[in-house]
């Protein structure tokens, strides 16, 4: 039975981006293992605390995440 396990940052996606991350990653496995597996595939979403994330030994928020997806900072 296949788990599939998603963290992001709370606050960053909206329930309807949350479902469809779970249809699609859903969608993915049984591409993958079969039809079959549907029912038993398990997508579970995690939100961390807004900055109790980190990279590079910078923790991040809701806020710098989303500055980044708008392309409003630089990598």
């Amino acid at each position: 039975m296949p788990l599939i396990n998603v963290k992001v940052i709370e606050g960053v996606f909206t329930p309807e981006q949350k479902q469809e991350m779970v249809r699609n990653l859903t969608d993915t496995m049984v591409a993958i293992e079969g039809e079959n597996l549907r029912q038993y595939t398990l997508v579970v979403i995690d939100e961390v605390k807004s900055g109790d994330w980190g990279f590079g030994g910078k923790p991040y928020t809701t806020a710098e995440v989303k500055a980044a997806a708008a392309g409003l900072v630089e990598a």
